[in-house]
């Protein structure tokens, strides 16, 4: 199973630059680029402050992608 985020939409929707939210949770724009394309699974903390800082629950913003799984 492969976790898939919802972080660009969520962002975008809100106005929210890569860079800034980046600057504002301390990561570099690279970190956030490659969670939002789903090339890198962020740590729970910082899913947390994802969550957090985008006024979301995390259970909206990350999800398992189960169809891995059913094509099997």
């Amino acid at each position: 199973m492969k976790v898939i985020n919802h972080i660009r939409e969520v962002r975008q929707r809100k106005g929210i630059t890569q860079i800034k939210l980046a600057e504002d949770l301390q990561v570099t724009r690279q970190t956030i680029n490659a969670i939002e394309k789903n090339k890198y699974n962020p740590s729970l903390e910082l899913s947390l402050k994802l969550a957090e800082y985008l006024d979301v629950p995390f259970t909206s913003l990350f999800y398992l992608d189960k169809s891995e799984e059913n094509a099997k």
